[in-house]
């Protein structure tokens, strides 16, 4: 098999979501996936033109699937699946390497150490949260943190 290298540069942006953490709940209904998405789409700078990663547990995956935007779609269950499914991509795809730019959207503390180590090697690290949501190891890890507007938060918490 031939891997061809992708050398890094700084605009390649990789965006990783952890669809049922900004859902707050662990089965998303479709509406509550396409807020999360709608809302992503304005708070993130160049969502559409970043390459996108979503992950969730199998119990979501259907609305997942169906109603988040073009993204490669990673399905994980157990406790902290859809997170172990993300650290998997951080951990073993040499993402600091090809890309300049990650953001994880998540508030989840099990992701601060993978962002320490991107930003080490010079990745710009963000970090979307809802607000109230987001671990204190993670903020101190990401080099940005943006949260969900209120009226986001609200439109996925109504969608279901």
């Amino acid at each position: 098999m031939t891997y061809t290298r992708i050398p890094k540069t700084d605009d390649r942006h990789l965006i990783l979501v952890d669809i049922e953490n900004l859902a707050a709940t662990p089965s998303p209904t479709p509406n509550e996936v396409r807020a999360v998405a709608n809302a992503l789409r304005e708070l993130v700078p160049a969502f559409d033109g970043a390459q996108r990663i979503v992950a969730c547990s199998h119990r979501a995956a259907a609305a997942v699937a169906f109603n988040f935007p073009p993204a490669r779609h990673l399905w994980r269950s157990g406790q902290h699946g859809a997170d172990l499914a993300l650290l998997s991509v951080l951990d073993n795809e040499r993402v600091d390497g090809r890309f300049g730019n990650v953001t994880i959207c998540s508030g989840d503390g099990i992701f601060a150490a993978s962002a320490a180590r991107l930003g080490g090697a010079g990745v710009d690290v963000t970090v979307v949260s809802l607000r109230g949501h987001l671990a204190a190891r993670l903020e101190l890890a990401a080099r940005y943190v943006l949260f969900l507007s209120p009226s986001a938060e609200q439109a996925t918490r109504s969608a279901s």
